[in-house]
């Protein structure tokens, strides 16, 4: 059986892939209790670094031969600065909410396009995402006293994913997929070692565990989502990540016992309104042209 052929498996993957999400935020948020956030990402990114080495072995430095370094280094600054930003809201920030605002990434993208391609946004899109914001500013709760700068911080992570995002998509016109890994991972890297070497301090034996599960993550999330998109499609995978906000909700109180107020969960509600209408509004746009 084609792998187009069964929708199911393509669920199951892409909760598979909302599941291993929410347990490396949960993981992040742990480890940053003891270990500095600038370690955590740059250990993330050697990790994946040497996950490419095999690749590079087989097409040697002709592979990595590109015309568009520029977009390749937009793409993996904006990488680099989704998770560096993302892991400082879970460090100071309930679980749930760092998630929800990493995962406000679609409601970003048309204006990200706006702005780098001068595309304008279509009007049908104009009320999903109005609605994703307005959930947004619930969650945020201008004054608030246990609401600050991180939670800003992890809107901030949204914004430099869509950006991602953006870029992909852009570099997957002509690059291959793992010219594009590689140069994200190298410049994310590269980017995270000086911070790292700042904020150095001794990593415990026991966190180690967590430290390498935190960075195979990655790897394990693109394949899970590679495998989710082989079998089923877009539309019907693409709502399939909001279900790591339920995940996440779930470990933030089972673990941390935090538990969102009503305006939260009403902010988290609209927030997950708003997106899966963008994303659905997108494809049915693709499809038209």
């Amino acid at each position: 059986m084609s792998h187009a052929q069964n929708p199911t498996l393509g669920v199951l993957f892409g909760l598979a892939t909302a599941v291993v999400g929410s347990l490396a935020g949960a993981a992040t948020k742990h480890l940053a209790s003891s270990v500095s956030v600038a370690q955590i990402v740059c250990f993330q990114y050697l990790l994946s670094c040497l996950v490419c080495m095999p690749w590079i072995a087989r097409h040697g430095l002709n592979g990595l031969k590109t015309q568009r370094i520029g977009q390749h280094l937009i793409r993996g600054l904006a990488g680099w600065g989704c998770f560096y930003t993302y892991y400082l809201a879970l460090a100071h920030t309930p679980l749930v909410d760092a998630v929800l605002l990493r995962n406000a990434a679609p409601l970003w993208v048309p204006l990200v396009v706006l702005c780098w391609s001068r595309i304008m946004v279509p009007r049908s899109h104009w009320l999903p995402m109005g609605i994703g914001f307005i959930g947004i500013i619930l969650v945020l709760q201008p004054g608030n006293d246990s609401i600050g700068s991180w939670h800003l911080i992890g809107a901030l992570s949204g914004l430099t994913l869509a950006i991602s995002m953006v870029g992909t998509r852009r570099l997957s016109e002509t690059e291959p997929t793992q010219r594009i890994l590689f140069y994200y991972f190298f410049i994310s890297f590269l980017t995270s070692v000086p911070l790292a070497a700042h904020s150095w301090q001794p990593i415990a034996i026991g966190d180690w565990p967590l430290m390498f599960f935190v960075g195979f993550s990655i790897y394990l999330l693109m394949f899970f989502y590679t495998k989710a998109y082989s079998y089923a499609p877009a539309s019907l995978v693409s709502p399939l990540t909001y279900f790591s906000v339920v995940f996440a909700g779930l470990l933030g109180w089972l673990i941390w016992g935090d538990q969102p107020g009503l305006l939260s969960l009403a902010g988290m509600s609209l927030v997950i309104i708003g997106g899966l209408l963008t994303v659905l509004l997108g494809k049915k746009q693709s499809l038209k042209r």
